[in-house]
Parts: structure tokens; sequence; C-alpha cells
């Protein structure tokens, strides 16, 4: 049900956008009242009368973990005794946001539970809002390994994701004066009712030290790590519930403590800090989702970070393993480890260690089963998030692993080699170890070479891979590069996030819509229906009113819910080109104070998102919208037709809300360089229509909605890298623009900026320069896209027929689907009827 808060008072929209659900029964709802009351009392220590909103949530957050549990053991009872294949899902960001709702939801507790709190003098929306966002993740990846967890529960298929507790997730963003400001994310402080403390299992990691040669019991010469430095990984579980609460699987994050918590000794001679250094340079680990990594205390923490969770990831799973079965040997018949990313691709050299050194397995079987068990996805092209270590830092921090990828690369360029003698360029290109900017490990070919499959995440990006970044390992392992196309879990960004759209999708097509999403295709035939067009629209409508509250309470601007929402909601990041969308926005500005008498479109910019603490330049985009928003909203001559609004600390909770609302869904970055997006899903899903180029899988949504329901504009991915290799500056594509120069000049010229005229220039000029995101030589076609858009939600019948078909043609973009493909044709594992 779908609702606003307003300062203290909660009011309830006028349309009813509740999913239909028979009413509860009165003993199943005064059972989960009475529990909520007990934990409320005996476990919080609180009488109703006194407890606030947290307090609320606390207890009902408690209540409803119990149910979980309850289904976790009867599953536990009722699987059979004989062993299957589990998926260990390795991420070093796991994106959950908030619980309650989708726990309630996927449970089918939602209607007892609001009936329950309602007896209790509570509102569900006072509990769930009283949550804090668990802000585990920095975007995309990780929201998509949250999706794919619950995909994985939903689908019947044993499941752990492995993956860091951290004390603060990614930085609480405040815009102070337009500039990004990061503070400490503090999502524990009151306690995590989800997860469940497991100080029994707990693992030990070591850094640094030496590696001794021994003889092993055959006479062959063993290599025993002795680390310089151990830190204790220890576990706390948050259930993963699926839809309908078919399987509960685990997210099994780890804590760094300290094997001591602090030197006695030492304190009792009054070093009483220097008694805690140990403590405190293990507890780092756990510390905070990315820590800055521009300088080498920093590059050191995050490699760390990443072998810290892989190694307990992986002791954990052959614990498991070796619980049910007499020998490691047959691990790659029960276990499917799939890598996230480079961040756990020490899992290759980790898991050779265990089995090897650990097991006492032969090298070569030992690379098989590693082979065979691990499988990796490639998430980016870009070369900087393709990692690379120094190898003294390697050496030192980790020296046993280095030996391993030394011999790993050995005999891969030994095979090199013999198949291709004299080809010493390809040599260099496929070695694990770079030589182009000093001795550098690959993690990305570490991965590539020690899994069996090899996937990215859109048709368009998994083919890039095959002509870029993995060209030649591609020649020499064909087949290993296969593409699963990203999805996003629709009960999360469907059912959850909007639930008038739901209802109305079930009024239309009926319940089996909540579980086949495939059957959205059948909104074509009601797409020019002007019945069902009105109620799609009114709970667009209302969706864009709760957006329009939100607005108004977190930044003071008001804005129509009647304009067109165009909305932008994703990392800020250059290649993203925020900054695009700023150009075409003082565009508009200019050409609505140059002709105040033109019939204009009302439009809303809507921007969100985090720039990463180090990176300058998109903080200084970040700068530059909040200084055209200062400007714009503040000039009457615009008439309140165009607003812009930057809401700052973008998380899950707040997509949650953005994207039922959006009306312009932008997608718009550089050919070529955005892997897949799942933003772009969600949007879509929703009823926006996306504005944006032929990248990621947006083109993928282009073929399954349709390239004419799309406001599709600029170069191709061949086209960007044809124009780079050939020395484009984007000072040609200035001269060529009737209005571009003049919004370069305005914006380089301080017009936005009065206390400082030049702050601006650097952007400018790189603009008008090399132009190495095609800002410059997109612009017109951007503009060009824009005007489509305005001019079409200018026809209210039109637009809403396109947005019913943007819906209609998503049904493919379930994160069920993903997860099915990697089951079927990576994992190895059966999914569930």
């Amino acid at each position: 049900m779908v609702w606003y808060q307003d300062g203290s008072t909660l009011r309830r929209p006028a349309l009813n956008t509740s999913v239909a659900a028979a009413a509860p029964a009165t003993a199943e709802v005064s059972a989960l009242r009475d529990l909520i009351l007990r934990k409320l009392t005996y476990t919080l220590g609180k009488a109703a009368s006194e407890a606030r909103d947290r307090d609320w949530f606390m207890a009902t957050a408690l209540a409803v973990r119990d149910h979980v549990v309850d289904r976790f053991l009867a599953q536990m009872r009722d699987r059979p005794a004989a062993s299957g294949k589990t998926v260990y899902y390795l991420s070093l960001e796991f994106l959950i946001g908030r619980l309650l709702r989708e726990n309630i939801s996927n449970l089918g507790l939602t209607e007892e539970l609001r009936a329950a709190l309602a007896e209790l003098g509570v509102t569900l929306d006072q509990a769930r809002l009283a949550e804090p966002d668990a802000a585990l993740g920095n975007g995309g990846l990780g929201r998509l390994a949250a999706c794919f967890l619950e995909s994985m529960s939903s689908l019947g298929i044993p499941a752990f994701g492995y993956g860091i507790r951290y004390d603060h997730g990614l930085f609480r963003q405040i815009i102070r004066e337009g500039w990004q400001q990061e503070y400490p994310e503090d999502w524990l402080t009151f306690g995590n009712p989800w997860e469940f403390a497991r100080p029994e299992i707990r693992h030990r990691i070591g850094f640094g030290g030496e590696v001794a040669t021994e003889n092993g019991h055959d006479g062959e010469p063993r290599h025993r790590w002795h680390p310089g430095e151990t830190v204790d990984a220890v576990a706390y579980d948050t259930p993963v519930v699926g839809w309908r609460g078919k399987q509960v699987n685990h997210l099994r994050l780890w804590r760094a403590r300290a094997p001591d918590p602090m030197r006695l000794d030492a304190f009792n001679r009054g070093d009483h800090l220097g008694a805690l250094a140990e403590q405190v340079r293990a507890e780092a680990i756990s510390k905070v989702l990315y820590p800055s990594d521009d300088s080498p205390a920093g590059q050191e923490l995050r490699l760390r970070q990443e072998y810290f969770f892989t190694s307990a990831a992986l002791q954990d799973l052959l614990r498991r393993h070796l619980r049910a079965e007499p020998s490691v040997a047959n691990l790659a018949d029960h276990v499917a480890i799939q890598l996230n990313d480079t961040h756990p691709a020490i899992a290759v050299a980790e898991l050779m260690r265990l089995l090897v050194d650990e097991h006492e397995l032969p090298w070569a079987e030992a690379w098989r089963i590693t082979c065979a068990a691990l499988s990796y996805t490639n998430h980016t092209l870009l070369p900087e998030a393709l990692e690379t270590w120094p190898v003294p830092l390697m050496e030192r921090l980790l020296p046993r692993h280095m030996q391993i990828i030394y011999r790993i690369n050995a005999e891969h360029l030994d095979a090199v080699r013999a198949a291709h003698p004299g080809d010493d360029r390809l040599l260099a290109s496929v070695s694990l170890i770079g030589e182009d900017h000093g001795r550098r490990v690959r993690m990305g070919q570490l991965a590539f070479v020690g899994s069996h499959k090899v996937n990215g995440v859109s048709a368009l990006h998994t083919d890039l891979m095959r002509q870029t970044v993995f060209h030649d390992l591609n020649g020499l392992f064909p087949g290993r590069i296969v593409n699963k196309t990203n999805g996003v879990s629709f009960r999360r960004w469907l059912m959850q996030c909007n639930p008038g759209l739901t209802a109305l999708l079930v009024d239309a097509l009926g319940p089996r819509v909540l579980d086949a999403p495939e059957a959205l295709a059948e909104l074509r035939a009601l797409a020019g229906d002007a019945v069902f067009q009105g109620r799609f629209a009114a709970v667009k409508r209302a969706n864009k009113e709760a957006l329009a509250l939100r607005i108004r309470e977190q930044i003071g601007v008001r804005v129509d819910p009647g304009a067109l929402f165009d909305v932008q909601i994703k990392r800020i990041h250059e290649y993203k080109r925020q900054l695009l969308n700023v150009l075409q926005t003082v565009a508009l500005y200019e050409a609505m104070r140059a002709q105040p008498m033109r019939d204009w479109t009302p439009v809303v910019k809507v921007f969100s998102g985090k720039a990463a603490p180090g990176y300058h330049r998109a903080k200084l985009i970040i700068k530059l919208a909040c200084d055209v928003a200062r400007v714009v909203n503040r000039d009457p001559s615009v008439r309140g037709l165009l607003k812009v609004a930057f809401l700052p600390n973008y998380n899950v909770s707040a997509a949650e809300v953005i994207v039922p609302a959006a009306d312009l869904s932008e997608q718009i970055s550089t050919a070529g360089m955005e892997a897949s997006g799942t933003g772009n899903m969600k949007l879509a899903l929703n009823g926006a229509l996306t504005i944006g180029t032929l990248d990621g899988a947006t083109v993928e949504m282009a073929e399954h909605i349709g390239c004419e329901h799309l406001f599709l504009f600029g170069l191709s991915a061949a086209e960007v890298a044809e124009r780079r290799a050939n020395g484009w500056r984007g000072e040609t594509a200035v001269a060529a623009s009737d209005c571009l120069g003049e919004v370069l000049d305005a914006i380089g010229g301080g017009v936005f900026s009065p206390d400082d005229h030049g702050r601006y220039r650097p952007l400018v000029d790189s603009l008008t320069a090399e132009d190495w995101f095609m800002v410059a030589a997109d612009f017109d076609s951007y503009l060009a896209a824009q005007t489509r858009a305005a001019l079409l939600y200018r026809d209210p019948q039109a637009w809403r027929r396109e947005a019913v078909l943007n819906t209609a043609g998503m049904g493919w973009f379930s994160s069920d689907r993903s997860i099915a493909e990697y089951a079927g044709e990576i994992w190895n594992v059966p999914v569930a009827p």
C-alpha cells in the first residue's frame, strides 16, 4: 500500500494501491501481535507506552525473524540426506538495503503484520521507515549481488553469499554548498535484528611472514606458510528469504577480529593505546567499505580486505564440504564458486594453497578442481576497475600466494609458448604478471585462467570482452567467455516498491504475473486501452506526488507532479555522463529564458548519486549540477517550468521512491563503457521511457521493448572507438552545434559560479579537447532526443501507451531468468520446480 509521510502525520492517498489480499485471519494476527509485544518487552526491555518507532521496528523485525527461522529449520529437516551442489557467491559488496518489507512480502505476512501493528497503535510504515539502510555496496554490482541471492532462494538453489560485515558501509553523503562531503555511515549503531552472530564459526587469516619448504610424507617437497600476522574472521549470518518462503539461504558476512583483544602486558605497563594497536589494525579490515586507495596504506588495506573475506569463504566452504564428504577430491561436484568481479580473484591462488598445502593434493589435481569449481563474472572494461596489484606488495603481504601465481603463470605461458612459438607479444598480453607500469599481478587474467567459465553481463559487454580486454585469452580458451545478461528482482523493484502498479497488473493479468514475469508481455494488448492507460497514469501520478514530497522535505524545492520527471540516478562518473545531462539542462534553461512565450513542456530534472571520495572531477560535476539547480530554481523568468533537484545520499531506499515516479530514464553512458546497468531495467519496469545510448543491457532492452519505444541517440560503441583512434577533438562538435558553444561559454564563464568564474573551466576545456567520453560529440543528438521526449509528453495518451509498452517488454529482465541461466550453463545445479 502506498503511503506518504508528511512530518509526523501519515496520510493515505485517495487512490487505493494495495495489492488485493484476503483479510488476515484473526488468530494469525493476534499471534503475531503478541509475538511483537513479547519481543518489545522481553528482548528490548521497553513498555509499549515508551516505545519509539525504532523500537517497534526492532520488535517487528525480531518477530518476523522467528518466522524465517521456522521456515529455515523446516527446510533443513525436509532436505534430502544426500548432499547436492551448493553455490557460493563471493562479492565484496551486497547492497541489501532495508529488509523488513522484502521479508514479510516474500513470507506472505504483509497484511497480517499490518493488522497486528494496527492493533498496537502503530502503522507498518512507522516501523518500516525506522529501519536503517544497509549500504554495504557502491552501486549496481552490490545491488545485483543482493538481487541474485534473493533469486537463488526463490528458485530453490542452495546458496551462500560471502562478503564483509562492514562497520560502516558506503559513506553518508552530505551536500554542503553544492560540494559532496563524506561522513561515516552508521547502520549498526542500534544493532541489526536480522543477523545471527556465529562466534563459534571463525577462521584464521594470515598475512606476511615467510614460506618454509618441508618434506611431505610422500617424499615430495611441501610448502608451509608461516604468517607474520593473523586475523580472525568471525561469521554473521543474515537469512535470505525466497519468494513465498520457498527457501531460506544465507548471506554470511565476516567481521575481522584480533586473535587477542589486547596485549595485557602492554596495558599494565601503562601503554594503553599500544595495547590496542593489534586490535585496531585487525578490525580496520572490516571497518569501512572501499577505503580510499590513493595512498600505499590504502592500497594495502584494500588488498587485505579482499584476501580476508575470500580466504574466510574458501575455508568455510571447505569445512562445510568435509562435514558431508570424506575428502576434497570431489569438491567441484558439490561446490560452485562464483567470483563477482575481480575483488575475490585471489581465490584462484588461495584455493590452490588450501588444496595443495593444507590438504596435500597433487598440484595437477588441485588445479583441475580449482578450475572446475570457480567461475568469474566480469563487470567492467574500464582499465582502472580491472584490478592489478604491485608485485612487491603481494610478495610482502601474501608470499605463498605469489609463489603459486608464479607457478600458475609459468605453466600457463609454457602452454602458450608451445602452441604459439615465437609470439612474444601474445605471451606479454596473456601473462598474469604485467610489466607496463612496474610489475603488477593482473587479477582479471588470474580469474580468467583459473575459472572454467567467464561471463559478461550484457550481450554487448560480452562481445567487447572478447574483442578487447580478453581478446587474446579468448583465442587461447575459445568458448570460456559466455554471456549472462543481468536482471533485477521483480519482488523488490516492482511488487514492494510499486504496490500500486502491482495491484493494477494483478487486476489486469491475474495473480500469475507475480510468479511469471513473462506474463507482462500480455500488457501490449492493453497499451492502447484508454481506461487501462488512465489507471496506469493514476498510479504514476501518486508515485510522483510521493517523490515531490520527498524533494520538498529533503532540499526545500517545490516541484509540479504533473511535469515530466527526468531521472538520472547512479554513481557519479564521467562515463555515465551526468555532465551531458547538465549541459542539456543549461541549454533548455537558456532557451526558456530566450523564448518565454513558447509553450514549453514542464520538466523536473532529478539527479542523485555519490562520487568516490578521491574522484575530484566527479565531485566537480555534482557541484555544477547543484549550482545550475540553484540558479534555475530561483529564476522567476522560467515560471517554474524547469526545476532541478540533486537529492543527497542516494541509496536503495531512495531508489525505491524515485524509480516508481520516473517518467524518463537517463541511460546516457558513453557507448561501450557501461557493462550492463540495472537501473535501466528497474526504471523501465516501472513504466519510465528510456533516453539512452545503445550501451550495456539497454541494447537488449531495445530489442525486447522495440527501438521505436525508446529515445535512442548518440554514437555506437564502434563509432566511439573509431573516433578515439582517429584523434577526435570536441572542438569539432562545438563548431558544428547551434548552442553547445553558448552553453560551454555560460558554464566556463561563471554564469553558474559567480563566486569563482574559473571553477568549471577544467570541465569545459576537457570537452573541447580530447572529449574522451564523447560528451560534446553526442550533445546535439542528445538534445534532439530530449526534444522528442518533451513533445511526446505533451500527448498524454501517446505517452501512456509508450509507458505501458515499456513495462510490457521487461519480463525477460528478471534476475530469476539470469540465475536460471547461471544455474544451467555455469554452475550445473538444478532449479527447483
